[in-house]
């Protein structure tokens, strides 16, 4: 008996692909290699899939960064973490930090849909992170700076910035590799602000200690939300903590 050959799905029902590193060779990227290795880039998610990214993203009901889990997010939100961390973009972010094969370590991936003042401090990321990248998906952004990504040539000091600061609209993406000037951050505010970070590790035991970490943390702001909320809202705007 011949065994049944079941049809190859065409590509036409094969949904596109959201990301495409050759959209991080376009002329408006910014590449620099100091006072440390970062890039920006603009308009890397393409405009048909803002309105199921907003209806995909998890609505988490307090401020921070959690854990990627895929039973929070629609289907559209989980195909870009696919592709984003999937080891050929990843390399293709590495080459343009001086990284190969960045795609061979393992990786982290975090949501945040509300801030609040207590983020955005000045630091460099730990030493457990390789590159971090960020993925902007708001579709408006007020004309104010506060939570705007910032790269700084000091830790002391959120008006020396490197670059003008960027805003954190949709399809925005920047990324840079850890180092210990690597100093970024973001005046306060309070408010919705969608990002994706992925952060590649050092190894899978930092990955598993950081899940935990951000599990427990999770659960404290589920139940002490507006503590941590009161408890940020007069930080100075030159803020810092050392990694």
């Amino acid at each position: 008996m011949n065994a049944t050959t079941l049809p190859l799905q065409s590509s036409a029902e094969q949904p596109p692909r959201l990301l495409d590193p050759a959209r991080l060779d376009a002329p408006t990227t910014l590449v620099r290699s100091e006072p440390f290795h970062f890039l920006i880039a603009r308009d890397q998610v393409p405009d048909s899939a803002r309105e199921e990214l907003a209806r995909d993203f998890p609505r988490y009901p307090s401020a921070g960064f959690f854990p990627w889990q895929r039973e929070d997010c629609g289907p559209s939100v989980n195909r870009l973490i696919d592709e984003l961390t999937a080891p050929a973009f990843a390399d293709a972010i590495g080459a343009r930090l001086g990284i190969p094969h960045l795609g061979q370590y393992p990786h982290l991936v975090t949501l945040c849909r509300f801030l609040n003042k207590r983020h955005g401090t000045i630091h460099t990321d730990s030493r457990s992170k390789i590159v971090t990248a960020l993925v902007y998906l708001n579709e408006e952004w007020p004309a104010i700076s506060g939570g705007c990504l910032r790269f700084l040539n000091r830790i002391d000091d959120i008006d020396d910035l490197v670059v003008p600061e960027l805003r954190p609209l949709y399809g925005n993406l920047a990324a840079f590799a850890r180092a210990d000037n690597s100093f970024h951050g973001h005046l306060p505010h309070e408010g919705e602000r969608r990002v994706i970070q992925i952060a590649w590790l050092t190894s899978e035991e930092e990955k598993l200690r950081k899940t935990r970490r951000g599990k427990l943390s999770r659960l404290f702001k589920k139940l002490f939300g507006d503590l941590d909320r009161r408890l940020g809202a007069g930080r100075d705007r030159n803020a810092a903590h050392r990694d």
